[in-house]
C-alpha cells in the first residue's frame, strides 16, 4: 500500500473557474469599464475570476513576466488575457464558449485563440472593431496562424504554456506564445469573437526594438546542433536533409572527435560567486 502522504494524479483536468481574465492596469477608470462590459456580457464571478497587474504609477511587471504570472495563478480552464481598452459590445460569454468548443471538436490540440492574427507573410485574419476604423473581418473562421494580436488572446491552462524568459516589454508576446505553442505541439487560431478595440495600436521604437530581439531569440533557439543523452548522440535542425546526413554515423564519429579535442567539461563549468 502506497503512504498516505502522497497524493495520486487523477484522470481529468479540474479548474475552479471556466475563465481568467487577466490585465494589465494603467488606468483604472477604462480598466473598470472593460470589467463592467465582461459583467454584462455574462463573464459572471460564477465563472469567472478577475486578475490585474496594477501599472498605474510604476511598472510593477511588463508584459512578459507579468503574463507569466498570470498563466502561473490563474485557476480558469481558459485564461483571457487581454488589454484594459477593450468592450465586449457584441459577442457574450456564450458566443465564446461555442467558438471554443468548434475548435476544440475540430483540433484538441489547439492552445491559443484570438481574434486578429497573421496566417502567413501576406495574409492577416481579423476579426475586430478597431477604433473608428470600421469593422475588419475575414469571412472563414476559424483559421489556423502564425501569429496573435495581444489585444485579445484566450490561452487554454491544460497547454502549460509561458512565454519567453529571455525576452521582455509590451509588444509581440502575442507572437512569442504562438510560436512556443507551436514547438509545443499545439496550434493557434483566429476565432469569430467580435469585440470593441479602442487603439490603433502604437508601433512605436519599442516595437521595433523588441522585434530585433525576438528574431535574435529564436534564431538561436532554433540553431542547429549535435547533443547526446545517456544512451544516444544526435543532431538536430530545421532542415530535414541536414538532420537526416549529420545523424549518420560517420558525421557524428567527427562531430564527437572535434568536441573530445576542442570542448572540456570546464568549458561549461557555471562560475559559483563566492
Amino acid at each position: 500500500m502506497i503512504n498516505k502522504a502522497a497524493k495520486p494524479i487523477k484522470a481529468g483536468e479540474e479548474f475552479k473557474y471556466l475563465f481568467s481574465v487577466c490585465t494589465l492596469v494603467t488606468r483604472d477608470d477604462e480598466y473598470n469599464e472593460m470589467l463592467d462590459s465582461f459583467t454584462k456580457a455574462g463573464f459572471t464571478e460564477d465563472i469567472c475570476e478577475y486578475l490585474y497587474i496594477d501599472n498605474i504609477r510604476d511598472n510593477t511587471f511588463e508584459a512578459y513576466k507579468g503574463i507569466n504570472r498570470f498563466l502561473q495563478r490563474a485557476l480558469g480552464k481558459y485564461i483571457i488575457i487581454c488589454h484594459q481598452d477593450i468592450l465586449l459590445d457584441y459577442d457574450r460569454a456564450e458566443d465564446l464558449i461555442k467558438r471554443i468548443d468548434e475548435v476544440d471538436r475540430a483540433d484538441p490540440n489547439w492552445a491559443v485563440l484570438g481574434n486578429a492574427g497573421g496566417i502567413n507573410l501576406k495574409y492577416l485574419s481579423l476579426y475586430v472593431v478597431q477604433g473608428s476604423v470600421p469593422m475588419l473581418y475575414e469571412t472563414v473562421f476559424p483559421l489556423r496562424t502564425m501569429t496573435l494580436d495581444e489585444n485579445f488572446l484566450v490561452v487554454k491552462n491544460a497547454a502549460n504554456l509561458s512565454l519567453s524568459n529571455d525576452l521582455s516589454g509590451f509588444h509581440l508576446y502575442g507572437t512569442d506564445i504562438c510560436l512556443l505553442a507551436d514547438i509545443a505541439g499545439y496550434n493557434s487560431y483566429v476565432i469569430q469573437f467580435k469585440l470593441l478595440h479602442k487603439s490603433l495600436g502604437n508601433p512605436d521604437k519599442s516595437f521595433t526594438e523588441l522585434e530585433s530581439r525576438l528574431v535574435k531569440k529564436y534564431t538561436r533557439a532554433m540553431r542547429p546542433r549535435f547533443f547526446r543523452t545517456p544512451f544516444a548522440r544526435l543532431y538536430i535542425s530545421g532542415s530535414r536533409l541536414k538532420t537526416w546526413i549529420s545523424n549518420s554515423g560517420a558525421i557524428l564519429f567527427f562531430a564527437r572527435k572535434y568536441y573530445q579535442l576542442f570542448k572540456k567539461p570546464k568549458d561549461y563549468q557555471l562560475k559559483i560567486k563566492k
